[in-house]
């Protein structure tokens, strides 16, 4: 019998199972790490492409990604989690904000938006980035009438006036998609309270850290 033969009969069973499971909970380990970096970095690069198609890029030299706080405001952003506030500058000087707000209140639940806000509180623009909608509904701003949510850019708290701040159906401002009332509701809803929120607290949303 050869002294090769003899060191493997040395080694108990137990002892190279738990070898076996060592490498493979690092490889594991391993493949998870990859993936949550390659998911950061798909999100990272999927954000940024929402927050470029809402501030024009005339209006910042900043990295908008890194210059972001987090905010509490139940109340006026309709979630109990932090908000996330991108802040867009020039030259070092405040020209816009992007805010994550939520619609608490959509056709089945929660619409996860962005909201971007020039200096002077006049509406950049508004992307819906999640929400629970049901077909035919939830799509209406994304495929059927993706021209909706352009009615928001350049309005603000003046434009219209805080009455017509609403659905027409409402006595309001806005056109609701047909058959989705909630949903149109709910987002104009959403922004405007935004807007209030920003222009109460505009000093302290460009405050530094």
């Amino acid at each position: 019998m050869s002294a090769r033969h003899d060191a493997r009969r040395l080694i108990p069973p137990a002892l190279v199972l738990a070898i076996v499971a060592a490498a493979f909970a690092a490889l594991l380990t391993l493949l998870a790490d990859l993936t949550r970096e390659r998911a950061a970095t798909h999100r990272e690069s999927w954000l940024t492409q929402r927050l470029d198609a809402l501030v024009p890029p005339s209006l910042y030299d900043n990295d908008m990604l890194s210059d972001r706080i987090e905010v509490l405001a139940p109340a006026s952003l309709g979630t109990t989690e932090p908000v996330s506030v991108y802040r867009a500058r020039r030259a070092g000087r405040p020209t816009a904000v992007v805010l994550r707000p939520v619609a608490p209140d959509g056709y089945a639940g929660e619409i996860e938006l962005l909201v971007a806000i020039a200096y002077d509180g006049s509406l950049l623009g508004v992307q819906v980035l999640s929400h629970n909608e049901t077909p035919g509904l939830g799509d209406a701003f994304e495929r059927r009438e993706p021209e909706w949510l352009e009615r928001f850019r350049g309005r603000s708290l003046e434009d219209p006036p805080q009455r017509r701040w609403a659905v027409r159906k409402d006595g309001g401002e806005f056109d609701q998609f047909t058959g989705a009332t909630i949903t149109a509701r709910a987002i104009v809803k959403a922004v405007r309270s935004t807007l209030e929120f920003y222009g109460r607290n505009r000093d302290k949303l460009f405050a530094d850290d």
